[in-house]
């Protein structure tokens, strides 16, 4: 029964929400891992279409942002139309602070005409994400929700606000790590344990039961020593001064010095006049995607989906492989990353190649040295492995 309710509160949150306002993934160890050129093909699942741009500008042939939740690609449609069609300051006031006094006007006269007709009838609702300034764009949809929550609780709960901005000011990782083991005690309450431990929490985080179970498995003290181990990482173990990840759901917003790269003034202009034409946004799966269309994609970039599929929906992760294969270019190389310490799944998925039913493994070609060397230096540390693979002739 705690499975079923669990599968639904998941199905619900992800089926009707937007619930990534900002990617969670590192596209700087990406940046290492896929050694982009001018004639790749990229696919990677939108999220909320940060990483596309980023990828964008290392000048791949193309980038294909798929994802099955319209929403997170009407998030990105918005970005590419505010790209195309916006000054700097706008644009950055929009997706940096997260706030621009005009949003609702700026979208009617500038951005609305730019827009699927998905997009533009999510966006005729929503625009009103962009206009408070008292609560931005980054506290939206669910995991912007639990943002919000946890700036609640160090606010007025642990009132350990003052500390948390000394971190994000530190110059120095002793500083840094000095500051945390100040406040850790404050932060880790038996509240915090309580909501952490609870599935409708993770679920705005976007993590499914079967994540959790690999988590609950593999790490020794389970998702709750999993979490703190990684907060601790981040927070006393790695710089702060250029972690955006974690400071937009902290302060709401970004810095000019601590942002995603398509908000740095040079590189909106370089997207502006040719690399955002090479992205292009697709609502499907993966494998529908691939399916329904012959281009060959040579890097893919698949984020965590695969433990989604890995417990009730496996033959659809076996369907999702067929499919990657049969549109797989010459010198293929895959990204993901887990939640858990391994992917052990991924032994068990059998695919059809060159006639013949094969296991995954034997057609994987893995740099688990890179692999554990850029996964060490994840400024978002809330994964719990990182994969790279070239697939064999």
């Amino acid at each position: 029964m705690r499975d079923w309710i669990s599968g639904r509160v998941f199905r619900l949150v992800h089926g009707n929400n937007l619930v990534y306002n900002t990617c969670w993934e590192d596209p700087r160890l990406d940046r290492v891992a896929l050694q982009l050129t001018s004639s790749d093909r990229v696919l990677v699942i939108t999220s909320a279409g940060c990483n596309a741009l980023d990828y964008a500008l290392a000048g791949p042939a193309h980038v294909h942002a798929v994802d099955m939740n319209p929403r997170q690609n009407s998030l990105l449609e918005l970005k590419v139309a505010g790209l195309r069609s916006l000054q700097f300051e706008d644009f950055y006031k929009f997706f940096g602070d997260g706030h621009h006094p005009y949003a609702a006007a700026i979208y009617q006269s500038t951005l609305r005409h730019e827009l699927s007709d998905w997009a533009r009838d999510y966006w005729d609702r929503y625009i009103g994400f962009f206009d408070s300034s008292k609560r931005s764009f980054y506290f939206r949809g669910t995991s912007g929700g639990f943002a919000r929550m946890i700036n609640f609780y160090i606010d007025r709960v642990a009132k350990i606000r003052p500390e948390v901005n000394e971190i994000l000011a530190a110059t120095s990782l002793d500083e840094q790590t000095k500051i945390y083991e100040r406040i850790r005690d404050k932060f880790w309450s038996r509240t915090m344990r309580f909501a952490l431990n609870r599935d409708t929490t993770l679920s705005m985080l976007g993590v499914p039961k079967a994540q959790r179970q690999q988590i609950e498995k593999q790490y020794p003290g389970g998702i709750l020593r999993f979490i703190e181990d990684s907060m601790e990482a981040v927070f006393a173990k790695l710089p702060m001064s250029d972690n955006y990840f974690w400071r937009v759901y902290i302060t709401g917003r970004y810095a000019p010095d601590c942002c995603p790269e398509y908000l740095r003034p040079e590189n909106f202009e370089k997207l502006k006049s040719t690399r955002v034409a090479n992205v292009s946004v697709h609502t499907d799966s993966v494998q529908g995607f691939l399916e329904k269309n012959s281009v060959e994609i040579s890097r893919f970039v698949l984020l965590d989906h695969m433990d989604w599929l890995s417990d009730h929906f496996f033959p659809l992760l076996e369907s999702e492989w067929q499919a990657i294969l049969s549109r797989a270019a010459e010198k293929t190389r895959i990204l993901w990353r887990s939640g858990g310490l391994r992917t052990d799944f991924i032994e068990q998925v059998t695919v059809t190649r060159q006639g013949k039913h094969v296991k995954l493994p034997e057609l994987l070609q893995y740099n688990h040295e890179l692999a554990r060397e850029l996964h060490q230096q994840d400024r978002v540390h809330t994964y719990g492995s990182f994969y790279i693979a070239n697939l064999v002739a």
